[in-house]
């Protein structure tokens, strides 16, 4: 992590003389600056994104004269690119909207602002926010850089109505229950889940969530452990759930995860795993409203009937977006006005309407606890487990999704081929470490 920020730090130091950033490049008498911010694209709800855009950028310069220019990243390997590229020229944007588990990689630069009390105060105090989503703005509560902006704990959604046609109660709480149960429920052109193979997000997310309920955290100190048996049995499960059990579309190898609640939303799967509360206003509209539910995901993992010795009975990681400033901004006092904005009660019910995004505003979150529809999120949300805070963590991640994304030729040829398996998992392991070596 030090020789990280060194080579940050001298790379800054040499982008001092080049020109200053389109957004702070405004320098002309009387005219209003301008504040970068950089966001992740909303494949689910891009019209509403643009929108919220447009609303947030014409409030923020009535309040403050400025205005605000929106960027986007596609995926994640987009977002540690534009993380690396801008740390490395000392120019972007102001203000990064990243997923929780990228932060530990924004903290490892050094580049971001590290917060103060008086910079917690601009932004309404650390209690305005819900405890636990403080968990992952920085190693400790004296280095934090993430300023939390959007909850989002994982649950399944499940059709009522195919359940109870088959006699099952209620989702099952083992992974190996779980399959049995969506055996039963594939049939007459119905799948039992539909689960989003192409998706740059959620693949790893089942892969950590089965290693770490079987004991396997995946990175231990500075050790990947990616090629242990836990994991390896992890991935054999999520890919058999389509290749060798049938259980999931053949057609989900390229599905996104806007594909897989759209199958569920027309009533064409019983389960869907790894889902947000963003999913709730979609399916509220979908042919499957008032007829599904949310329930945790399996805690126990594959080939056990119990959590084993060792194991942790997470429902989800601990996610979410977290607001970081880079320390070259030119911008800071704005930047921080604009955190202030969107983190109010009044934006985060707004989003909330708007996305699903569950609020980290500690005061409309209590408004929503009494929902009984968000009850699962609550649950899962007390049960989830952070991630390695660790700066080569996101590396480590991708490794994870690249072997899904390898896999997909034999998973469309109706198969898992364990040696290719065994040897993309030896070669994410080989990655990971590296990426780990690298970040110390």
């Amino acid at each position: 992590m030090n020789a990280t920020r060194a080579s940050l730090a001298a790379a800054l130091a040499a982008t001092i003389a080049l020109p200053l950033t389109a957004c702070d490049s405004n320098t002309a008498a009387n005219a209003p600056k301008t504040l970068s911010v950089l966001v992740s694209a909303n494949s689910i709800y891009p019209k509403e994104q643009k929108q919220w855009f447009a609303d947030v950028s014409a409030k923020f310069q009535q309040q403050t004269g400025a205005k605000i220019s929106f960027e986007t990243f596609a995926s994640p390997n987009d977002e540690l690119t534009k993380i690396q590229t801008s740390m490395l020229s000392g120019q972007g944007p102001d203000v990064y909207s990243l997923g929780t588990t990228f932060t530990p990689t924004a903290f490892s630069t050094g580049a971001f602002v590290n917060l103060s009390a008086d910079d917690w105060t601009k932004i309404g105090g650390r209690d305005r926010f819900v405890p636990a989503t403080l968990g992952i703005s920085g190693p400790d509560g004296t280095q934090e850089v993430g300023i939390p902006f959007t909850s989002r704990p994982f649950v399944m959604a499940y059709n009522k109505e195919l359940l109870a046609a088959a006699g099952i109660d209620q989702p099952a709480t083992t992974w190996d229950g779980l399959r049995q149960q969506a055996k039963q429920l594939t049939k007459d052109g119905k799948y039992g889940m539909a689960v989003a193979y192409a998706d740059g997000f959620d693949p790893w997310k089942f892969i950590w969530a089965m290693s770490i309920q079987a004991g396997n955290p995946l990175v231990e100190g500075g050790t990947a452990r990616l090629t242990d048996p836990t994991t390896v049995k992890a991935y054999q499960t999520y890919l058999g759930w389509l290749a060798t059990d049938k259980i999931v579309d053949p057609a989900a190898t390229g599905w996104k995860n806007a594909q897989a609640i759209a199958a569920f939303g027309e009533g064409k799967a019983a389960f869907l795993p790894m889902v947000s509360a963003t999913s709730k206003v979609t399916l509220d509209q979908s042919a499957v409203a008032g007829k599904y539910a949310y329930a945790i995901m399996p805690t126990v993992p594959p080939g056990a009937s119990n959590l084993p010795t060792g194991g942790v009975g997470a429902t989800s990681i601990l996610s979410g977006d977290n607001l970081v400033i880079a320390k070259y901004s030119k911008n800071k006092d704005l930047a921080l006005r604009l955190v202030n904005m969107l983190t109010s009660a009044e934006a985060q019910g707004n989003y909330y309407r708007t996305f699903g995004e569950l609020p980290t505003n500690a005061e409309m979150a209590q408004r929503l606890v009494a929902d009984p529809a968000l009850a699962a999120f609550v649950d899962s949300a007390s049960k989830a487990h952070g991630t390695p805070f660790h700066g080569g963590w996101s590396k480590v991640q991708l490794a994870l999704v690249n072997v899904v994304v390898q896999s997909v030729p034999n998973l469309a040829a109706g198969k898992v081929d364990d040696k290719a398996l065994n040897d993309l998992i030896a070669k994410a392991q080989s990655e990971a470490q590296a990426a780990l070596d690298k970040a110390k």
